[in-house]
């Protein structure tokens, strides 16, 4: 058995030290389980599509810490597929909705622009049974998808909004996979959008509409404004609403939903380089007082297994598989004492054999690192004035001009 599982796997859970007590104490869950059309999530929490993150790798990962808490894990859902893509049955495309045999419920989320497009994508994912439920991405704030009028920007064309999420929900009716919808709050605070997409979504069949509670123009910076949830879940009444941004850890998690009402949460950023955190949001939504504290020896071997699982993905390429794994480094090292030249080598491995030798050569024994290795991941940046198309707010109708310049929209790029 790989020594991480440990942590992440069927074996018993790391030692005391790793939790606040000898044993989790289960109590009265904190929220009923989340209903997603015919799919019940015993435990409220999500893992948000990210792109280059979410892969069956990472999801792997994700899922068995989960279920290591002894508690229904969630839902976990793939990146981002572009709808045209994969009707044009592209192969990354198709390796993105191919799902491992123990993943239940399959999760797969589709970005597009043209409704067609996105009905003939949902089509093939549920007519060929490749996913259990589709999520819709309307919530990316990337310049280079915001300025064709994609992403965060669409739900400004209402009409837009309301035909690409009724082709989806029909395409998905006849075989019984339900569709969501993740979005923002707008393009900045002059055009919000997201009272009127939650009430068009639930109105057209959508199963859960999710918030992320930023707009387009703030991308990932400052705080995301939880009461804006909370005004959504008062809009959307027969549907689930599930709040997204700043959960960063399980406590985060508990107070989001109890400030808002929300029926679940949407974990993003919060969980790179920390699949154990849904360990932790599994045993909270449950009564349970147990939280994983890892020292730097479980660290090393989730990486290492993240590695092995990494190269299973990519059919055998453990240069392309390595190369992937190169970005988690930095989020798995958070606030553990590894000095830079290390860092700096663990970034540059092409091989399983290099990632071994590497991660050996650190102080194995080195504790659990404490608030270092907590909050938030990665960047956040600054806001950033959305880039749309020229006259994009003038009107919320959509002319011919501005239809043929989102055909140029779908592109591969991370969810918001």
């Amino acid at each position: 058995m790989d020594p991480v599982t440990s942590l992440l796997g069927s074996a018993p859970l790391p030692d005391a030290a790793t939790r606040p007590g000898d044993a989790a104490r289960p109590g009265s869950p904190v929220l009923a389980p989340l209903q997603i059309g015919p799919i019940t999530v015993g435990t409220p929490v999500v893992l948000a599509p990210m792109a280059g993150v979410t892969n069956r790798a990472f999801r792997t990962l994700c899922r068995e810490a989960g279920r290591s808490a002894g508690f229904d894990p969630g839902l976990y859902v793939a990146e981002m597929v572009t709808s045209r893509a994969l009707v044009e049955r592209n192969v990354e495309a198709l390796r993105i909705v191919t799902f491992g045999a123990d993943e239940t419920p399959r999760s797969a989320q589709v970005y597009g622009v043209d409704p067609a497009t996105v009905g003939a994508a949902v089509k093939i994912i549920a007519g060929e049974d490749r996913a259990d439920h589709v999520d819709l991405n309307f919530g990316c704030p990337v310049p280079k998808v915001t300025r064709k009028g994609g992403g965060a920007a669409l739900p400004w064309k209402r009409q837009l909004f309301t035909d690409i999420v009724k082709a989806a929900v029909e395409a998905a009716e006849p075989h019984g996979v339900p569709v969501t919808v993740k979005m923002r709050k707008g393009i900045d605070d002059d055009h919000l959008t997201y009272l009127e997409a939650g009430r068009i979504a639930e109105s057209l069949g959508a199963a859960a509409v999710a918030l992320h509670a930023r707009t387009a123009a703030q991308h990932y910076s400052g705080q995301a404004e939880w009461e804006a949830i909370a005004r959504l879940k008062e809009a959307v009444r027969t549907v689930p609403v599930l709040g997204n941004g700043d959960i960063w850890s399980a406590e985060d998690a508990l107070r989001m939903v109890e400030e808002t009402g929300a029926d679940g949460v949407v974990v993003g950023r919060g969980c790179q380089g920390r699949p154990w955190l849904f360990a932790d949001l599994a045993a909270a939504f449950n009564g349970s007082d147990l939280r994983i504290r890892p020292g730097l020896r479980e660290v090393t071997d989730t990486i290492y297994r993240h590695g092995l699982l990494m190269v299973e993905y990519f059919d055998g390429d453990e240069g392309k598989a390595m190369r992937d794994l190169r970005k988690h480094m930095a989020w798995y090292l958070k606030g553990y004492a590894v000095g830079g030249e290390k860092r700096h080598s663990l970034a540059l491995i092409d091989t399983l054999a290099e990632l071994r030798e590497r991660l050996d050569a650190l102080d194995l024994d080195a504790p659990y690192p404490g608030d270092d290795a907590e909050g938030p991941r990665g960047r956040a940046g600054s806001p950033k004035t959305p880039h749309l198309p020229y006259g994009w707010l003038d009107s919320r109708e959509l002319s011919e001009e501005f239809e043929a310049k989102l055909r140029e929209a779908e592109l591969s790029v991370s969810g918001g």
